[in-house]
């Protein structure tokens, strides 16, 4: 095949929702072809300190991955990748992002927070920039035009641990519900839980435990509150921690003395919480909801997570898997976008890409632009010295 004939070929194949592949097979010539072209500006938002940096870090990995794995491009465009700080409130993430429209970037993604999210809905929508979110997403963000998100909307880990859950235990099983009070979100996955339970079911008839809302809780930080609980004598457990926060929840209940199952939305043991918990011994058997786990059979996965894990030395997580696919959806909307390119046509486009082959599996937008996917059951295994979150099942597609 001659060089513009391949070229075509592969312009087609773009156009057909390939982009990703079609990126990461360029020969030589077209590499320099594509240094050719001014560069795109693209705009990634994500905390650099902090409680949330971890997170942020993980969304600033997943999306330079998918640029390292498709020639520092996007759509045949160079990337410019612009960071931004996004801080810890609605106010210093609209600063992030005013400073990246004001560099003329095409589209912004990121955003860790769901309070800054919901913080600068209204100045995005202002802008006409496309945003893609890749991690925070809230249920109360309806009605938007340039917001999507790649992540998943906090109530689907409680509806899917709820559905799971009404099966599975016995009618002598009861559940405590222990959360962290005004914790953004946890109202959405605790309303999801007990809609897909059943809100009479007396199996979940018990009140919820409130606990403390701190990003560093003390180690006696959720004591009483769990003593509190533990007086019922649940044989289950659904909580909703993240970070520091999950690690001393795990440790204090297990100290309490609770040997039952602890049931969690995938964050309570997602990324660096596994290795804080000590003895590890302590989150083995804990079981989570979440739309990724880095051991999915698929070809999309097994590309992403040993690249990730050649790169970075440890399991990729949903946030970098996230902020990965927020790339690919970008490669393929400015593929779309066609030649004179602006933000409201990739915007457009983005609309128009279809299913999306990912780490996690087949997925696509909704019309709320937000997954409508599969979610996983997990457990925490032994790998050798280390604990992994490991797939059991499949438990719902949602969105």
């Amino acid at each position: 095949m001659s060089q513009m004939n391949r070229r075509r070929a592969l312009q087609l194949l773009a156009a057909l929702g390939t982009g990703g592949l079609a990126a990461g097979c360029g020969s030589d010539t077209e590499k320099t072809d594509t240094a050719s072209v001014e560069p795109i500006k693209i705009g990634l938002i994500a905390p650099q300190s902090g409680p949330g940096k971890a997170i942020g870090d993980e969304l600033n990995n997943g999306f330079q991955l998918y640029l390292e794995l498709n020639d520092d491009s996007l759509g045949g465009r160079p990337v410019d990748l612009l960071v931004a700080d996004e801080g810890n409130s609605a106010k210093s993430g609209q600063a992030a992002a005013d400073g990246l429209i004001k560099q003329g970037v095409l589209a912004l993604t990121g955003v860790a927070s769901s309070s800054v999210m919901v913080g600068i809905r209204d100045f995005i929508e202002q802008a006409r920039v496309p945003l893609i979110g890749s991690n925070a997403s809230p249920t109360s963000l309806q009605s938007v035009v340039y917001i999507w998100r790649t992540s998943y909307v906090l109530d689907e880990a409680g509806r899917a641990l709820g559905r799971y859950l009404r099966d599975e235990l016995g009618q002598g099983d009861r559940v405590a519900m222990i959360l962290p009070e005004a914790a953004f979100g946890v109202e959405d996955v605790l309303r999801g839980f007990r809609q897909e339970f059943g809100e009479s079911d007396p199996r979940i008839a018990d009140p919820v435990t409130w606990t403390s809302n701190s990003p560093n809780p003390s180690k006696t930080a959720y004591v009483s509150d769990i003593g509190r609980a533990l007086r019922r004598n649940p044989t289950v457990v659904f909580c909703a921690y993240s970070g520091t926060a999950a690690a001393q929840f795990v440790m204090q209940l297990r100290d309490a003395g609770f040997r039952g199952t602890i049931y969690a939305p995938g964050f309570l043991t997602e990324g660096p919480v596994l290795e804080s918990i000590r003895p590890s011994s302590d989150a083995l058997g804990i079981r989570t909801a979440l739309n990724y786990s880095a051991d999915l059979n698929n070809a999309a996965n097994r590309r992403f997570a040993s690249a990730y894990r050649k790169k970075h030395n440890v399991s990729p997580t949903t946030y970098a898997m996230a902020s990965y696919d927020a790339a690919n959806v970008l490669d393929q909307a400015i593929r779309l976008a066609g030649p004179t390119l602006t933000p409201q046509q990739v915007n457009l486009a983005l609309g128009r890409i279809g299913q999306i082959d990912s780490p996690r599996g087949v997925w696509q937008f909704n019309q709320p632009r937000t997954p409508q996917q599969k979610w996983y059951l997990r457990e925490v295994q032994r790998d050798g010295q280390v604990l992994s979150n490991v797939l059991v099942n499949e438990l719902a597609t949602l969105g």
